[in-house]
């Protein structure tokens, strides 16, 4: 199957912008992807939050059963980004989800960042101390820990 398997009803339900930069404008469902935003708008990476929904499993009648709404697309590199913090239990659901994505949609390129690769960004650009960032703790501004 290939990405012509985008059914366009799903695409058109995503509330995303289709803004390629700018954070300012955006209502994000987590503080990590409003900071992840802000690193992209620095180095001037064009994205666009949450665009395309992908149907992963449908109902007997074709009407969608099961979807997911990565997080990001970097049109520039054709990549989406779906980030995750610290929830396992999240995480494990992300993981069965991105596994099935890449079945239906083997053309689509995906980039699960876990919750310690979002912690390295974080450093690695000075927006956390190494100390939390190693600890996988969240930043101390008391951050929700995660969101589907």
């Amino acid at each position: 199957m290939t990405q012509a398997r985008i059914r366009r009803q799903d695409a058109a339900e995503s509330t995303g912008p289709v803004a390629l930069l700018g954070s300012a404008d955006v209502s994000f469902a987590h503080p990590s992807e409003a900071e992840f935003a802000r690193i992209l708008d620095f180095y001037r990476i064009a994205w666009q939050y949450e665009p395309h929904t992908f149907t992963l499993r449908w109902h007997p009648d074709g009407s969608p059963a099961e979807r997911f709404t990565p997080d990001f697309y970097l049109p520039e590199l054709g990549l989406y980004v779906e980030l995750t913090t610290l929830r396992q239990s999240l995480v494990t659901r992300k993981n069965r989800k991105m596994r099935r994505l890449k079945e239906l949609y083997p053309d689509i390129k995906i980039k699960l960042l876990y919750g310690r690769d979002y912690r390295s960004l974080l450093f690695k650009y000075g927006l956390q101390p190494r100390e939390t960032a190693a600890a996988g703790t969240p930043p101390p501004d008391g951050e929700p820990t995660d969101a589907e």
